[in-house]
């Protein structure tokens, strides 16, 4: 049996969305800034791909950009803001954002002051810390909305109130690709600047993501290149990927509560049964509304998380320690900023749910884990 709980990571790609994809190399593969029917036929087709990303946020399609992936769509939002940005301003963020966030905005550290605001156990940001730190010198709040590794739910809401009381000319940077896709998000009524998401984590295909910038805020370029999606980044675009990404964005969107609710569903499944079958563990994620239906983290005291990983993958089942994209640095940024305890720290996993996986993985998944952490314990005594 394999069972794939990895889907924070990266998703299987849908049979719907590996058709469009074959369609387009096969027979619409010219380029889309050409003069001539065929550059026109896939220009056409781009167009009705913003659409379909668009309308999952009940944004314009005018606003939405196509990038290479949802790192590439942080970096052009956040560099595009902050070059622009004089040496007196400063940046608010967090400590558990994503590396592609994190590590932008510490590239800027020599010339802006960045400001952490703190979170408590599990991630959700202080808003009276984040009062105190926002101020008139403020160029941009970056805040992810959906914790890649735990699934804690920021209140975008709240926060965007916030930062706009206290200065309307602050630029809000959402990173929502954890978020897109599986929990309601209406940028009319969410006034952030720009939003970043991406296309295989909705179970469409790797190397394309997309950008939401509002109308009328200006990007300063960071690539340079022929004027593809109007300068904000250009290059010939992934047709391919575009098109099979606004696939995946029909899929989901057509099957959207009834996804999130099956989610929903089985990662509370997995905590219960979990806690029920093994000691000295504990969840790391909410179980409350402001979990996110698809992310369970997990801790086992006294084994090592990436000795359970490679247990697991031995009997067909696959899930993480955290970020991939941090998969091969020391130690883990995130679960050390949330101070969770140091003998459970090293134990842990993350369980990421996806369209694919089902209620009848959950009791074969369950005794595996339950085997291999008695099995680990006994060996690490």
């Amino acid at each position: 049996m394999e069972v794939y709980l990895d889907n924070s990571a990266t998703t299987k790609v849908k049979p719907q969305v590996l058709r469009q994809i074959v369609d387009i190399n096969e027979n619409y593969y010219g380029n889309p800034s050409s003069l001539h029917r065929m550059g026109l036929e896939i220009e056409k087709k781009i167009k009705q791909a913003r659409k379909s990303a668009a309308k999952i946020i009940n944004a314009k399609p005018e606003e939405i950009y196509f990038t290479g992936g949802g790192t590439e769509s942080n970096n052009i939002a956040i560099s595009g803001i902050l070059y622009g940005a004089g040496t007196e301003q400063n940046v608010v963020t967090t400590r558990i954002e994503h590396a592609s966030v994190y590590n932008t905005c510490s590239y800027f550290k020599d010339k802006l002051e960045i400001r952490y605001v703190e979170t408590d156990k599990m991630g959700r940001i202080d808003i009276e810390g984040l009062k105190k730190l926002v101020d008139q010198n403020t160029a941009l709040v970056s805040v992810m909305h959906v914790n890649n590794e735990i699934g804690i739910v920021q209140d975008l809401n709240k926060i965007v109130k916030i930062v706009k009381d206290k200065n309307k000319s602050t630029k809000i940077h959402v990173d929502a690709v954890q978020s897109y896709g599986k929990l309601n998000i209406d940028v009319n009524n969410l006034p952030v600047d720009t939003m970043a998401f991406s296309s295989h984590k909705i179970h469409g295909p790797k190397g394309v993501g997309g950008l939401f910038v509002r109308s009328g805020i200006k990007l300063n370029s960071i690539t340079f290149g022929g004027g593809q999606e109007r300068d904000v980044r250009p290059g010939t675009e992934n047709t391919p990927g575009i098109v099979g990404f606004g696939e995946a964005c029909e899929l989901v969107y057509s099957e959207f509560k009834e996804e999130t609710n099956k989610l929903d569903e089985l990662k509370r499944l997995y905590a219960k049964r979990l806690s029920e079958e093994i000691s000295d563990m504990k969840i790391n994620s909410s179980m409350e509304d402001d979990g996110a239906p698809h992310i369970l983290n997990v801790s086992f005291k006294n084994i090592r998380g990436e000795v359970l990983l490679h247990y697991l993958e031995q009997k067909g089942i696959y899930v993480s320690t955290g970020s991939a994209c941090s998969s091969r640095t020391k130690g883990n940024r995130i679960l050390e900023a949330l101070k969770l305890d140091r003998e459970y720290i090293d134990g842990t996993i993350r369980i990421s749910l996806g369209y694919f996986n089902n209620a009848d993985e959950v009791e074969y998944v369950v005794e595996n884990i339950k085997n291999s952490v008695n099995e680990i314990r006994k060996i690490m005594k």
